[in-house]
């Protein structure tokens, strides 16, 4: 039996892991969530051991990253897959990265050298946008009040639908090492995807703002600080993946349903 050791059953990672099981899987997994203790040294270590395939979605912390610095050791004769971000790619001014564009000069240095370490153990690096699906979507902060459509007329972003993490990750099952962008294909800005949101909702858009007039947490701040579009054709062609949701409209359309 194929087994599999996740490392931060989160969000995202959790559906990777009911996918797993759906397969046959044997998923063991730290966070709280998960059947190991994180700082559990035995039971983790005993965990690696058996396992075929080793998967962190732990960020970095503390100017590490707490996998690779606890457990680094014990992870090299599997199959080794990391949960990034594509704000390693920092701000682009609005043009297109892919996976050849340098990395560690945006606001999270600290990712982009937990990135590059994983890529040196021969990981796949899954580098992921901002993050969407089922209860936790514009939908969601629409519905709370908590959206806000900004007045930054050339702000671009790229985004993903969990469901369309889950499917890349199980196509780098069996691709070769190295970093995979796994976005959707039509980057557009924030206001879009709220008014898309909003209409979906049939209420009226929350009102266009400043940033001084937001008041955004520094956060917020640091998210509309970098503008990038990234280009996902080198997934789509080594991995043979498609999108299910190929833009925000169908993924906004699939939340709306359940």
């Amino acid at each position: 039996m194929a087994r599999i050791f996740i490392f931060g059953l989160g969000y995202t990672a959790g559906r990777i892991a009911q996918a797993q099981r759906e397969r046959g899987w044997q998923v063991d997994a730290t966070g709280s969530a998960g059947n190991i203790d994180f700082a559990d040294d035995a039971a983790v270590r005993g965990g690696l051991a058996q396992a075929s395939h080793v998967l962190s979605s732990v960020p970095p912390a503390e100017g590490g990253d707490p996998v690779l610095d606890r457990y680094g050791d014990a992870s090299g004769r599997q199959w080794l897959g990391y949960l990034s971000s594509t704000g390693v790619y920092g701000d682009a001014h609005g043009a297109w990265v892919d996976e050849t564009a340098e990395v560690g000069h945006g606001r999270r240095t600290a990712r982009a050298e937990s990135d590059l370490r994983w890529l040196e153990l021969g990981a796949r690096v899954f580098r992921l946008p901002g993050i969407y699906g089922p209860g936790r979507s514009a939908l969601d902060r629409v519905r709370e009040g908590k959206a806000h459509r900004i007045d930054l007329p050339d702000q671009v972003f790229s985004r993903v639908h969990v469901e369309d993490i889950v499917s890349g990750v199980l196509a780098g099952l069996d691709a070769p090492s190295g970093a995979y962008n796994l976005a959707d294909d039509l980057p557009t800005s924030q206001n879009a995807v709220i008014e898309e949101a909003s209409r979906l909702l049939g209420v009226a858009p929350p009102p266009m703002q400043t940033m001084e007039e937001a008041k955004l947490s520094d956060m917020a701040r640091g998210f509309y600080a970098e503008n990038r579009r990234v280009a996902n054709g080198k997934t789509k062609r080594v991995l043979d993946w498609k999108p299910r949701y190929p833009t925000y409209r169908e993924g906004l359309r699939a939340c709306m349903e359940g």
